[in-house]
C-alpha cells in the first residue's frame, strides 16, 4: 500500500519537535533481565555470559532460546523510495524505518531495529543483509524502489533460512485480498470468474495481483495498467516484472478495461478514474481506490453513479481503510513463534482469509468503543477490521503459524493452537484507542469547543490541531496580540485563521453578565460583582458562552491546580441532577480500559457519594460502548481483613443491592483481585473478579496515587481526568497538561456535549 500521507494535521516544527523531545528518536533499547546487583552483571556479561555462548556455538539454534533472535525483526532500508518523497537517501529514511520499529512492539510485542543501508547497488545490499541476517529472527524490507525491491527480496528468499518480507509489496497484498474475499462475498459473486483491473504496475500492483491469483482470481481475468495504459502482450519497453503480467487482450486504455469489470484495483494516482469509467463496470462492482493522500476517485463521486459498488480507500476518513497496520506485525508475530524460514504463499493466503473471516464476526465492545459508541457490521461499509480490534494479535499470528506448520516453513511445533491463542492475547492485546472512536463520532458534526487559556503554548497548539483534525470549532479566550505572539513562537503565522474571544466584546459581555446574574444574586452578588467576575475570569466567560448557546463545550485548566479549576467552576456551574461531581481517569494499558474513581475532588467520600459515582461511572462507561464491570476497591477483599477506615465502602455495596441496579458489581477487593483473571478460581460466586473495568476508589489520595503511578512507571495511557457531574460539558486540564491531554480532553467534551443531555 502506498503510505499514508494524509492532509497534515500538524506544522513541520511540531512534527521537529516530537522527534526530539526527551531522547531523539522515538525507540529505545531496554533490558529485559535484572541488572541491578554486581551478580546481575556477572550473569549478563562477563563471565555468565560464556555460557550460553559455548551451548550455542554447539547448537545454533539454541540462539532462538539464549538471546532475543526469535523475537528481533530487522527493518531494512536504503531510502530509494521514502513515503511518496522518493529517493532522498538512507539516513533520510532513519525516522520512517524507526517508526515500523515502534509500530512492531506497540501492536505484536515484537522488538526490532532499523538499519539504513547506504548503497544504491542490489548485490551490495544484498550481500550486507546477508552478512547480519543471523542476528534476527526476520526482515522487514521497507521503501526500497522497484524493480530493485523484486531482486533484493527474492535473492534473500532464496539464500537466508528467515523471513524476508517487503511490507510495501506482501503487506498491501494480503490486505487487499482480505477486503477482495469480503466483498465478493456480499457482492455474491465467484473469485474464480471475476475480472479485475489493477492500475499501477509497481511493487504492491504486483504483488496484489500474485496474491489474488493465489486466492483464486484467474490469470486471463487481471488486467494490469501502467501509466501508458494497459500491458498487454507484444508491447514493447516493459521490464521483465511487469511482462509476467501481460495478457492477451484487445484493450488499450484504462478506460476500455474498466468496461465490464467486476472489481478495480488502483494503486496509482489521484483522479485517473472517472465516473464514466465507473458507470460503465459489470452490476456490484468492488472498488479499491488505494492511491494516497487521494484516491483515483472519491467515493463520493462513485456514489453519485452507482449505488451498489462496495469501495474501499487508503485513508481512515472513508469506510473500509486498506491499511497495512492489520497486517505484518501479527504475519511477522506468527512465523517468529514457529521460528519459520520463510513467510510463503500459504501464510500469505492464511493471513488473508484470517483477516477477512474476523470483519465477518460480531465486534467486542472495544472496537464498538474505537467506532465511537457505533456497533460496525460486516457489510459493504465494513469488510476490514478495525486497526484496533484486540482480537488481530491472536486471530492472525495462530493463522499464519498453522500454514507455516502445515506447508513445511516451521522449524519449531505449537501443538495446541488454542493454547497459542490465549497465550496471544495476554502477552499483548493491543489497547484500543477511545479517542479514535470519540473523534470518528465528532467530526460527524462538529461543535463549537472553547479552549480558555488561549495564550498558553499547549492550550494553542491543542486547539489548532483540534481544527486541523477538522474535530470542530476551536475558540480561544484570550488577548489577540499575546496569542499572536504565541502563534509566532511555534512556527506558525501570526495571522493564522483561529477565533479568539475576550471581554472586550461588550455585547456578548452584558448577555453573560446577564445570565450569571440571575444564578448568583440570591448568594449575595451584586451585579458589578457579576461584572467584574465575567470580566476577569475565563471560567466564568466560558462557561456563560455554552449556557447562553454561543459554544458548545470547553477545556479549561493546564495553568492552574485541578482544584482550583474545579471550585472555579462549581461556583458558576451546577451539578447535573442526582449526580455528585468528581474526576474520572481512564486508564489504557495492555488492551484494557478501566475507569477510576473519584481521582481528583472530594478527598474522604461518604457511602452515598460512592453510590452517586459509581452510578455516573456506569452511564460513562456505556456511553463509550463498554458493559460495565465496578468494583469497590479497599486493601482487604469481602472483609479479610476488617477496617474501620472501609467502612462506608461495605455500607456503599449494601446500599446498591437494596437499589436493584442494572448492572454488575462487588466489593470490597484489593486491586490485584478486581483485575487478575487468576482470582476467580479463588472467589468463582463473583461476576467483577478478574474482570472488572470500573474501580471505585476509597479515597481520593488512593485514586491520585495508584493512577500516577500507573502513569508513570506502569506504562499506562491515562486519559483524562474527566469531570462527571458537572451540568455543562466542560473538562478541566491537569496543571501543565500536554498538548495531546488537552486535545483529547476537548474531543471528549465535545462528545459530552452531543451525547448528554444538559438541559435539565
Amino acid at each position: 500500500m502506498p503510505k499514508k500521507t494524509e492532509i497534515d494535521h500538524y506544522s513541520d516544527k511540531e512534527a521537529l519537535d516530537f522527534h526530539i523531545k526527551g531522547k531523539s528518536g522515538k525507540i529505545e533499547i531496554g533490558s529485559s533481565k535484572p541488572l541491578t546487583t554486581k551478580r546481575d552483571l556477572s550473569l549478563a556479561y562477563s563471565p555468565g555470559v560464556a555460557a550460553p555462548v559455548k551451548e550455542i556455538s554447539k547448537n545454533p539454534e539454541l540462539a532462538y532460546d539464549y538471546t532475543s533472535k526469535g523475537n528481533l525483526v530487522a527493518v531494512i532500508s536504503n531510502g530509494s523510495a521514502i513515503l511518496g518523497l522518493g529517493n532522498l537517501g538512507s539516513l533520510a529514511s532513519k525516522p520512517v524505518m524507526e517508526g515500523k520499529s515502534v509500530l512492531f512492539k506497540r501492536f505484536a510485542d515484537i522488538d526490532s531495529i532499523d538499519i539504513e543501508i547506504d548503497n544504491q547497488d542490489t548485490n551490495s545490499i544484498i550481500e550486507t543483509i546477508k552478512n547480519i541476517s543471523g542476528t534476527f529472527g526476520g526482515i522487514n524490507l521497507e521503501d526500497i524502489a522497484a524493480p530493485d525491491c523484486f531482486i533484493i527480496e527474492q535473492k534473500l528468499r532464496e539464500t537466508l533460512d528467515i523471513p524476508v518480507f517487503h511490507d510495501d509489496q506482501h503487506g498491501t497484498a494480503i490486505i487487499t485480498t482480505a477486503a477482495l474475499i469480503n466483498a465478493l462475498d456480499i457482492s455474491k459473486k465467484k473469485i474464480s470468474e471475476v475480472k479485475v483491473v489493477i492500475n499501477g504496475a509497481g511493487a504492491s500492483a504486483q504483488a496484489c495481483a500474485n496474491l489474488f491469483k493465489s486466492t483464486g482470481v484467474k490469470n486471463q481475468n487481471i488486467i494490469m495498467c501502467d501509466s501508458k495504459g494497459v500491458i498487454y502482450k507484444g508491447r514493447k519497453n516493459i521490464d521483465q516484472f511487469k511482462s509476467a503480467f501481460a495478457i492477451d487482450t484487445k484493450f488499450r486504455t484504462l478506460e476500455d478495461a474498466m468496461k465490464n469489470a467486476d472489481v478495480f484495483l488502483g494503486l496509482s494516482a489521484k483522479d485517473v478514474v472517472s465516473k464514466e469509467m465507473v458507470k460503465s463496470m459489470a452490476k456490484n462492482p468492488i472498488i479499491f481506490a488505494c492511491a494516497n493522500p487521494d484516491p483515483e476517485i472519491k467515493p463520493e463521486l462513485i456514489e453519485e453513479v452507482r449505488d451498489d459498488a462496495i469501495i474501499a480507500t487508503g485513508r481512515s476518513d472513508y469506510p473500509n481503510q486498506v491499511n497495512n497496520l492489520i497486517g505484518f506485525p501479527y504475519i511477522f508475530r506468527g512465523a517468529l513463534d514457529v521460528r519459520a524460514k520463510a513467510i510463503n504463499e500459504e501464510m500469505k493466503v492464511a493471513a488473508a482469509n484470517a483477516i477477512a473471516l474476523l470483519a465477518r464476526e460480531n465486534v467486542p465492545d472495544e472496537v464498538v468503543a474505537a467506532y465511537g459508541g457505533d456497533r460496525p457490521r460486516y457489510g459493504k461499509n465494513y469488510i476490514i477490521p478495525s486497526t484496533f480490534d484486540p482480537r488481530l494479535i491472536s486471530v492472525i499470528p495462530s493463522a499464519v503459524a498453522d500454514a507455516a506448520m502445515k506447508s513445511g516453513a516451521a522449524r519449531k511445533v505449537i501443538n495446541d493452537l488454542e493454547l497459542y491463542k490465549d497465550q496471544l492475547s495476554n502477552r499483548l492485546d493491543p489497547s484500543m484507542s477511545i479517542m479514535q472512536g470519540i473523534n470518528a463520532k465528532i467530526r460527524k458534526n462538529p461543535k463549537r469547543v472553547i479552549f480558555a487559556e488561549g495564550e498558553d503554548e499547549n492550550m494553542l497548539k491543542a486547539a489548532i490541531e483540534f481544527g486541523r483534525n477538522r474535530l470542530g470549532i476551536p475558540i480561544l479566550i484570550g488577548v489577540e496580540k499575546r496569542i499572536k505572539d504565541q502563534l509566532k513562537k511555534i512556527g506558525l503565522d501570526e495571522n493564522f485563521k483561529i477565533e479568539i474571544v475576550n471581554s472586550t466584546d461588550k455585547k456578548k459581555r452584558e448577555k453573560y453578565v446577564k445570565h450569571l446574574y440571575k444564578k448568583l444574586q440570591r448568594e449575595g452578588q451584586l451585579e458589578r460583582d457579576v461584572d467584574r467576575l465575567v470580566r476577569n475570569d475565563r471560567i466564568a466567560w466560558g462557561s456563560s458562552m455554552i449556557a447562553c448557546k454561543d459554544a458548545d463545550a470547553m477545556v479549561t485548566g493546564n495553568i492552574r491546580h485541578y482544584a482550583a479549576s474545579v471550585e472555579k467552576l462549581k461556583k458558576v456551574v451546577e451539578a447535573r441532577p442526582g449526580e455528585e461531581i468528581f474526576g474520572m481517569t481512564m486508564i489504557v494499558s495492555k488492551g484494557k480500559t478501566i475507569l477510576v474513581a473519584d481521582t481528583n475532588v472530594q478527598d474522604f467520600p461518604s457511602s452515598e457519594r460512592l453510590v452517586k459515582v459509581s452510578k455516573s461511572c456506569v452511564r460513562v462507561a456505556r456511553l463509550f460502548g463498554f458493559e460495565p464491570k465496578v468494583a469497590f476497591l479497599s486493601h482487604s477483599t469481602f472483609g479479610k481483613p476488617i477496617s474501620k477506615n472501609t467502612k462506608h465502602v461495605r455500607d456503599a455495596i449494601e446500599m446498591l443491592k437494596n437499589d436493584n441496579v442494572d448492572f454488575d458489581f462487588d466489593g470490597e477487593m484489593q486491586p490485584d483481585v478486581a483485575l487478575n483473571p487468576i482470582y476467580q478460581d479463588i472467589y468463582p460466586f463473583s461476576k467483577i473478579v478478574g474482570n472488572a473495568n470500573i474501580l471505585i476508589m476509597p479515597a481520593l489520595h488512593s485514586a491520585a496515587i495508584s493512577t500516577k503511578l500507573m502513569k508513570v512507571f506502569g506504562g499506562g495511557k491515562l486519559i483524562g481526568p474527566l469531570l462527571i457531574g458537572l451540568g455543562l460539558p466542560i473538562e478541566v486540564a491537569p496543571l501543565r497538561a500536554s498538548t495531546s491531554e488537552i486535545l483529547n480532553l476537548a474531543s471528549i467534551a465535545s462528545y459530552s456535549s452531543d451525547v448528554i443531555d444538559y438541559s435539565n
